[in-house]
């Protein structure tokens, strides 16, 4: 007989009961069988093993040395055999450390303020985050999640859209009182436009004029290598900023900063992804996890400003005559 065809374990598990019960009648109690059916079990067992396991009696079972070691043995076998399913099983608890790179904007305004609500959910489960606009190698710096916005370049990895933002130019009320509104994208192309310290995939600024795109570069007095950066610099007057809109959504509806030239605006869109690497179409329950949690709950509006400027100029008087800085 083929062994693929004989149930080793469950004929390992009945000997054990009947060699620790004392007896086929006890053993086929517990077992909720037949004696006569663990008589024939035992039988065909010590058939296929070529060797005696008992020596029966009308009254009593005696074990011989054999049965003994059969005995000793599968017991080992069998508690081990436990030991790997309750490792598989344990193994399906989401455990361990999620390592995750995101930039900046992205990592403070949209995955930190999930964290509590992820790390109650997954007790068991801790992270490891960075928070950088350089774009990582994950296999180098041992990364299992990085969160990037804007264009993907063609990779190995594999990639989840969470979302999509629109982008959107503002500037504060302060600036708007000392330096102007500007109405068109010829007047824009007079204020002081901030912007990156690094290549991005567009050059400048997209607008739609008289039916026609045009790009109009940003040429500020200050670059800075992230958009949080950007954020804050447009909040305390220092210049206009194009931005996703999730990023200035909180500063638009509390009237720190104010988009402008909307009917202008291609609705070119910022979109978010998750990006990790594929293992071979195989991901740890730790990582499906997490990746199932931030399309939960990560939340990007693609919809227009509540507040723009052309339509709610800011309250303070401007400053005639006055031009941003150079």
């Amino acid at each position: 007989m083929a062994r693929l065809d004989v149930n080793r374990s469950g004929e390992m598990e009945v000997f054990a009961r009947v060699f620790e019960l004392g007896g086929f009648s006890a053993a086929a109690r517990a077992l909720r069988m037949t004696p006569s059916a663990i008589s024939k079990l035992v039988g065909r067992l010590e058939t296929r093993l070529g060797a005696r396991l008992v020596n029966r009696s009308t009254r009593t079972l005696q074990f011989t040395a054999e049965g003994r070691l059969f005995y000793e043995r599968s017991i080992r076998l069998l508690a081990d055999m436990d030991e790997v399913e309750r490792s598989v099983a344990e193994a399906e608890i989401p455990k361990g450390k999620i390592r995750v790179s995101a930039n900046i904007p992205v990592g403070r305004q949209l995955m930190l303020p999930i964290v509590p609500a992820f790390l109650e959910a997954y007790p068991k489960l801790s992270l490891e985050i960075s928070l950088t606009d350089q774009v990582i190698d994950l296999l180098e710096q041992r990364t299992d999640v990085a969160l990037r916005s804007g264009p993907l370049k063609s990779s190995q990895l594999i990639a989840r859209k969470l979302g999509a933002a629109r982008m959107i130019i503002v500037g504060s009320p302060g600036y708007f009182a000392r330096y102007g509104i500007p109405k068109t994208p010829d007047e824009l192309t007079q204020h002081n436009r901030l912007g990156f310290n690094y290549a991005r995939a567009t050059k400048g600024w997209p607008l739609m004029d008289k039916g026609v795109q045009r790009t109009i570069p940003p040429s500020g007095n200050v670059q800075v290598s992230d958009g949080d950066a950007l954020r804050a610099l447009a909040i305390s007057g220092v210049g206009l900023v194009r931005l996703a809109s999730f990023i200035v959504r909180d500063d638009v509806a509390a009237n720190r900063l104010v988009p402008i030239l909307e009917k202008f605006n291609p609705g070119d869109i910022d979109e978010l992804h998750a990006v990790y690497l594929g293992q071979g179409g195989l991901l740890p329950i730790r990582i499906r996890v997490f990746l199932e949690f931030l399309a939960q709950h990560i939340k990007i509006g693609e919809g227009r400003p509540s507040r723009e400027a052309d339509n709610h100029p800011p309250r303070r008087s401007k400053i005639s005559g006055s031009k941003p800085p150079d």
